[in-house]
C-alpha cells in the first residue's frame, strides 16, 4: 500500500488512525502500536490475562484455527454467535468462567486481526482497552519517557456487512483514553487526530457505562443477549494488565515471568 507522507502524522509523536491500513499508515518509524478493540477483542485480552491466560490473536477470516491451536498447546476460542454453556469466545464474560486454561487462540475480524498482522513487525504491539488505558499510558511513559519515542494508537473498528471499515466509536474512546493517558503524564507530541479522540473520551468518561450500551456496537450486543460483555468493557481502568506480542503471544509484561525474582 502506498500512503502519502502526510498521512504517516509526522513529526507527532502520539499518532492515531483506525483499522490495518491506518496502522502500516502511522506505525512505520514508531516504537509501539496500540491496537484498540473494547467490543471486544482486546477487552477480553485484558480478562484473559488478568486471569494468567496467555492469548495468541488470529484472523478471524483464517480457516486454521484449529491446527493453530494444537501447534501451540492453546484452547481455540468458538465464535460467540455458536457458543454453548462452558465454551469460550470473543465474550470477556465467557472467559471469567473458564476454567483450566492457559492459552488460548482467539480470533476476531478486527483487532485481532490487525494485531496478527503486526505481529513481527519489529516494534512493540501492545492490547489496550478501557478496562487497562491507563496502565497502558503508563507502562509507554515508563519505558519511553514523555515524548520519547513515537507511539501509534489504532482503534480497530468494526466491519460493514460488505467487509469494508465502519469506524466505531467504542473504539474512538478506548484510543482517547490511551491519549489522555500519555497527555496526564508528560507528552506534549499528539496529532490533532490524536488530540480528538482524547476530547471525545473526556466526553463520555463521566457516562461512560450509559454510552457503551446505547452506542450501535454495544446496542448490536445486548441485543444478541451479551449485555454482560457491555458491561465487562466499561469497567474503566480496572485492570493494571499490559498486554505485549511476544513471538505472537499476548502476555502481560506489567508482571515479572513466571520465576523471575520480584524487586524488594
Amino acid at each position: 500500500m502506498t500512503v502519502d507522507p502526510a498521512h504517516g502524522q509526522l513529526p507527532f509523536l502520539v499518532r492515531l488512525d483506525w483499522g490495518l491500513d491506518g496502522a502500516r499508515a502511522i506505525a512505520p518509524g514508531t516504537s509501539t502500536t496500540v491496537v484498540v478493540d473494547v467490543l471486544s477483542f482486546t477487552t477480553t485480552v485484558s480478562v484473559a490475562l488478568d486471569a494468567g491466560i496467555d492469548v495468541l490473536p488470529y484472523p478471524a477470516s483464517d480457516a486454521g484455527g484449529v491446527d493453530h491451536a494444537v501447534a501451540h498447546d492453546a484452547v481455540l476460542a468458538v465464535p460467540r454467535s455458536s457458543a454453548g454453556p462452558g465454551d469460550v469466545s470473543l465474550s470477556p464474560a465467557s472467559l471469567r468462567a473458564a476454567r483450566g486454561i492457559r492459552r488460548l487462540v482467539l480470533p476476531s475480524p478486527n483487532g485481532s486481526t490487525i494485531a496478527a498482522h503486526l505481529s513481527g513487525s519489529g516494534r512493540g504491539v501492545l492490547a489496550a482497552s478501557l478496562r487497562n488505558a491507563t496502565a497502558i499510558a503508563e507502562w509507554i511513559t515508563a519505558q519511553h519517557g514523555p515524548d520519547g519515542a513515537p507511539v501509534a494508537v489504532v482503534p480497530s473498528g468494526e466491519r460493514w456487512p460488505g467487509g469494508t471499515l465502519r469506524p466505531a466509536v467504542e473504539d474512538l474512546w478506548g484510543a482517547g483514553a490511551v491519549v489522555v493517558g500519555l497527555l496526564e503524564r508528560g507528552w506534549t507530541s499528539a496529532s490533532p487526530e490524536a488530540r480528538t479522540a482524547a476530547a471525545a473520551f473526556r466526553e463520555v468518561r463521566a457516562g461512560l457505562g450509559a454510552q457503551l450500551r446505547s452506542c450501535a456496537s454495544g446496542a448490536e450486543l445486548i441485543a444478541a443477549g451479551h449485555p454482560h460483555d457491555v458491561d465487562v468493557a466499561a469497567e474503566l481502568d480496572l485492570s493494571r494488565c499490559v498486554p505485549a506480542l511476544q513471538t505472537s503471544v499476548f502476555r502481560d509484561v506489567s508482571r515479572p515471568p513466571q520465576g523471575a525474582p520480584r524487586r524488594a
